[in-house]
C-alpha cells in the first residue's frame, strides 16, 4: 500500500520574488502537496473518500485552509489523490528493474503494487462512476500511464527468457484487476494469493 509520509508543517504560500529562497520555497511546497496527498490517501483507504477533510488536515499536519487552497472541492482531491498514487505506481517500475535480482521479480513486486493500488481505492471506484467531470479523464490517464510500465517489465522479463514472449501488458493488467474484483467481500476469497499465482504462472518452464 501506498504509505503516508511522515507530517510536516502547514504549507507556506510561495511569493513571486526572486533569489535563492524561492526554489527552496518551491521544494517546501512540492514536499506539503506530497505529504497532503499521502494523508488523503491513507485517510480515503481507512475511512473512504466521504471522509471529513478536518480528518485528512490533522492527518498531514496542515489546516483545512491548507487543503482548500490546493483542492477547492473534494473531486479535486479525489483526482488529485488518484494521479498521485498512479504516478507512484508508474515511477516503480524503472527502479524495481533496476533493484531487483530478475525482471521477473521486478514484475511480480510492480503487479504487487498495482494490487495495493486497486484493492485500497475504498469508494474511489464509485466515486470516479458517479458522472462528475472531474473524473471523466481518469481512466484514459490510468491506461496511459501503467500501461506501457507493464509492457517494459514484461519486455525485459522476455528478453531476460523467463517468461512467453506473446504477453500482453494491457490484457495483464486487465486480468489482475479482475482478479482483485471481490476482494474484501469474503474471506473466502484472497485476490493477493490469485494473483502472485497467476504471475508465477507467466515463467517460463
Amino acid at each position: 500500500m501506498f504509505r503516508l509520509t511522515s507530517a510536516v508543517p502547514e504549507v507556506v504560500d510561495i511569493d513571486s520574488g526572486s533569489g535563492p529562497s524561492v526554489p527552496r520555497k518551491r521544494a517546501d511546497a512540492l514536499r506539503n502537496k506530497k505529504t497532503l496527498l499521502d494523508a488523503a490517501a491513507a485517510a480515503f483507504v481507512e475511512s473512504g473518500v466521504d471522509v471529513p477533510v478536518r480528518d485528512i488536515a490533522a492527518q498531514a499536519g496542515v489546516g483545512i485552509g491548507t487543503i482548500y487552497r490546493h483542492f477547492p472541492t473534494r473531486a479535486d482531491l479525489i483526482v488529485a489523490v488518484y494521479r498521485h498514487q498512479v504516478e507512484a505506481c508508474a515511477e516503480a517500475g524503472s527502479a524495481l528493474l533496476a533493484s531487483s535480482d530478475t525482471p521477473h521479480a521486478a514484475l511480480g513486486q510492480w503487479i504487487n503494487l498495482f494490487v495495493d493500488f486497486l484493492v485500497t481505492k475504498h469508494g474511489l471506484a464509485e466515486a470516479l462512476q458517479s458522472g462528475d467531470p472531474a473524473f471523466e479523464t481518469l481512466h484514459t490517464y490510468f491506461l496511459d500511464r501503467l500501461v506501457p510500465v507493464c509492457a517494459q517489465l514484461l519486455d525485459a522479463a522476455t528478453a531476460a527468457d523467463e517468461i512467453r514472449p506473446d504477453l500482453d501488458p494491457y490484457e495483464l493488467l486487465r486480468a489482475v484487476g479482475n482478479l482483485c474484483i471481490g476482494e474484501g467481500n469474503t474471506p473466502r476469497y484472497n485476490a493477493r494469493r490469485m494473483v502472485d499465482l497467476l504471475i508465477a504462472g507467466l515463467r517460463r518452464q
